[in-house]
């Protein structure tokens, strides 16, 4: 049996903040950035995920805050995470930086269980809805970055809470939780001619009993402001992307992607992604002219 518990992003460059607690305040300015993802759409009961996250960097610039929230979506199942985000940030070199972050929040999973069609109506497991199930929850990340080069590890769930506990027949208990991730993120940009770049990234996905998932994205920048790029995930799906910076501190981004794992492709018309980053503050005046590329 194959199945996802924790969402996918084609845009994960932009949603680091979900992924990692360490990039919070990286961007010197009050970021705030919005994702939504249709996946596999015309498959009933597919993943449908919305992200929303706040973060910025305080007057003590080794201080990064920041906020996240995630609504997942799969079949009867919905999952909504928020969190807390700090961050430390430490000047290792005369352009580089580390930063360890923790976060802190809550998941409210639910579960309309009893609304699903089965052969044995029986089945204990599916007899009592899930209703507003809250469990804590703690991450952890270290986010190295210099100006064209970023890499990142973290543990966002280090938690493995329990969203149910069925007693069985032969006196064994049936426990549906949640399974702990590592993720580890990279990037960089290459200067190609002074309107052209090429910037390759990489977000890899660690879980126990779960093949090891890794997506690879080659975008190009054209201009300092449109971005092109082409994405492979491993066993799942390629896809393609298109950004661009409508102002030096907006950016609006669009991907699709097509499955050809397991045959699922076959069952659905495809994966479309959005998302929307604002730059409201500027905390460094010369971030206009040097602008952050992650």
């Amino acid at each position: 049996l194959n199945a996802q518990q924790a969402p996918m992003y084609t845009h994960y460059m932009y949603n680091t903040l979900v992924v990692n607690p360490g990039y919070a305040g990286s961007r010197d300015a009050l970021t705030v950035t919005a994702l939504d993802r249709a996946q596999w759409v015309d498959f009933k009961g597919a993943p449908m995920t919305q992200t929303f996250t706040l973060h910025s960097p305080l007057a003590n610039k080794h201080i990064g805050l920041g906020f996240s929230m995630m609504n997942d979506k799969i079949g009867p199942v919905n999952n909504t995470a928020v969190a807390a985000d700090f961050a430390y940030r430490m000047q290792v070199s005369e352009k580089a930086k580390l930063a360890l972050g923790l976060s802190a929040g809550v998941n409210v999973f639910q579960a309309s269980l009893n609304s699903l069609a089965l052969d044995q109506q029986s089945d204990p497991v599916f007899q009592n809805n899930i209703i507003n199930h809250l469990t804590p929850n703690f991450g952890f990340g270290a986010y190295y970055s210099r100006e064209r080069f970023y890499a990142g590890i973290s543990v966002p769930n280090l938690l493995q809470n329990n969203y149910s506990v069925v007693k069985q027949d032969n006196g064994n208990n049936l426990v549906g939780k949640e399974q702990r991730s590592y993720f580890f993120i990279a990037g960089i940009m290459l200067k190609i001619t002074d309107n052209f770049a090429f910037k390759p990234t990489t977000y890899i996905k660690v879980t126990a009993g779960a093949p090891v998932e890794a997506d690879l994205t080659a975008s190009f920048i054209i201009m300092k402001r449109l971005l092109l790029g082409a994405m492979y995930r491993t066993g799942d799906a390629v896809g393609a992307l298109i950004g661009f910076d409508i102002t030096d501190q907006l950016h609006i981004g669009y991907s699709y992607d097509w499955s050809f794992g397991l045959q699922t492709g076959t069952y659905n018309m495809g994966s479309h992604e959005l998302v929307l980053r604002y730059d409201f503050l500027l905390f460094d005046k010369k971030q206009i002219h040097s602008p952050r590329y992650f």
